[in-house]
């Protein structure tokens, strides 16, 4: 049996987007729902690619498809508050790349949810493996932690 997850500290974490919350971001019992904890995930993650221009969502010859994700719920989010999104990374791969992701309310020390998911990077047209490029390699050891 695994131990149990634990909520991580902002040190655990070498890259931090500032995800802000919408009023449909929450559910009824009025905190972010559990499924938007991964589209918050996806955004950060993504985020980070374009800002270091590794990552053309509309016309790159390599994009990145979602093969596997998990998440440990710690707190409650909420609708108006800011999201601050943590990335690291776990394995670089020949065309894949585990993402662990912290999510923490804002100044939070503590994350409200961990978890992570693993991109394998594919042509776009055949969708098929791709070894992941020099400069793509090189964005992601930005984000190891040693």
């Amino acid at each position: 049996m695994e131990p149990r997850a634990q909520a991580q500290d902002r040190s655990a974490y070498a890259h931090f987007n500032t995800i802000t919350t919408r009023w449909l971001d929450n559910d009824m019992y009025g905190h972010v729902n559990n499924v938007t904890y991964y589209s918050y995930f996806d955004t950060a993650v993504n985020r980070y690619l374009i800002d270091a221009g590794v990552l053309d969502i509309h016309a790159g010859e390599v994009i990145g498809l979602v093969i596997e994700t998990h998440c440990n719920y710690f707190a409650s989010l909420s609708f108006p508050k800011n999201v601050e999104a943590g990335i690291r990374v776990a394995h670089i791969g020949k065309s894949s790349v585990r993402y662990e992701i912290g999510l923490f309310d804002e100044g939070a020390l503590l994350s409200a949810a961990s978890g992570h998911f693993v991109h394998v990077y594919v042509d776009r047209a055949t969708r098929r493996p791709v070894a992941l490029p020099a400069n793509f390699v090189e964005a992601l050891q930005a984000l190891r932690l040693v």
